[in-house]
């Protein structure tokens, strides 16, 4: 079917259904690409809360690293200074 007028030759109906899935998919690329971005800048946000917290975190480890320690044993010499105390 060769134009005689000089306009462009009708698409077949493959192209056309080619063309329409192109755009399709060109539109979900599109889409796909705006939901990472803003994944992304939710996932910065996160972040940046989370690394709020590290001086907090820090202080709560040394605070559990003291209280995990067992209490030392009087000395010896306390003891004795005590009851030497309490000797009338």
């Amino acid at each position: 079917m060769a134009a005689t007028n000089g306009a462009p030759p009708e698409k077949s109906l493959f192209e056309q259904q080619r063309e329409q899935l192109l755009g399709d998919v060109a539109a979900s690329l599109e889409n796909v690409l705006q939901n990472i971005n803003k994944l992304n800048r939710s996932l910065e946000g996160v972040i940046a809360v989370g690394n709020e917290f590290g001086q907090v975190e820090g202080l709560w480890s040394q605070f559990e690293n003291v209280m995990s320690k067992e209490p030392e044993p009087p000395k010896e010499e306390a003891k004795e200074g005590a009851e030497s105390e309490k000797a009338p």
